[in-house]
């Protein structure tokens, strides 16, 4: 019996993908993860902690990514949100002290610990992504999405979903896909490139890229390992 895909519609006015980010500058990609969407179906799931099994049951499943934007006019630039961490706390308030950033000796750190991060957001996006998922827990995978058990987000937890994210489960990838672009259709949007998991040949097809998004380990200490996915733009469909 062959695995099902599920199809996830992926609109908001923020989205961000990390893959290699640091706590200073947090990147993101053009595109939907495979550990943010696997991060988001553990929400829905309420699965937390490092979940290494279900992980390693996703890992060698397929996932591919549709990006549209309107029929006319490019996607809007990336946002950058700047903030401060560790600052503006009142030193003689007991309770504010606890809330500034120390040294692990306890000490005050060098500059009073004060941390600057740029934060980088997708505005205005839309994906569909088709995931195929054990035949045995594809029910337990619907449900869960239509009722989720934490909130679920897309990327980090100021970017909320604004229309239904999951859009029922599909015998075959090409019928996920079908049903995807139909609700682009109704929506005035086009497919502006997709995002699929690399195929010996794929170098005539798009660019190749190397991600380190597949989740080993969630939870304190996160693990991943990388894989190989080609983009290609519509043009090169054409």
């Amino acid at each position: 019996m062959s695995n099902p895909f599920i199809l996830l519609w992926l609109e908001a006015p923020l989205q961000s993908w990390g893959a290699d980010s640091r706590f200073g500058r947090r990147d993101t990609l053009d595109f939907p993860t495979k550990s943010g969407l696997l991060g988001l179906l553990c929400c829905a799931l309420g699965a937390g902690g490092e979940q290494r099994e279900l992980l390693d049951e996703m890992a060698k499943l397929r996932q591919t990514v549709l990006a549209f934007q309107r029929e006319r006019g490019e996607r809007p630039p990336l946002l950058r949100d700047f903030q401060m961490v560790g600052s503006g706390y009142n030193e003689k308030d007991k309770w504010e002290t606890l809330l500034i950033p120390k040294k692990r000796d306890g000490g005050g750190a060098v500059g009073g610990g004060t941390k600057m991060t740029y934060r980088y957001y997708l505005q205005e996006a839309a994906f569909a992504a088709a995931l195929e998922v054990p035949a045995a827990r594809a029910g337990e995978f619907a449900e869960a999405l239509q009722s989720p058990v934490w909130d679920i987000y897309f990327g980090r937890k100021c970017c909320a979903p604004t229309d239904l994210v999951f859009r029922e489960c599909f015998e075959t990838e090409a019928e996920a896909l079908e049903a995807a672009s139909a609700i682009a259709a109704g929506k005035s949007l086009r497919e502006a490139f997709r995002v699929r998991d690399y195929a010996p040949g794929d170098e005539g097809e798009g660019e190749v890229v190397a991600l380190n998004d597949v989740p080993v380990q969630f939870g304190p200490r996160k693990k991943y390992r990388q894989r190989r996915v080609t983009i290609i733009h519509h043009n090169d469909e054409e």
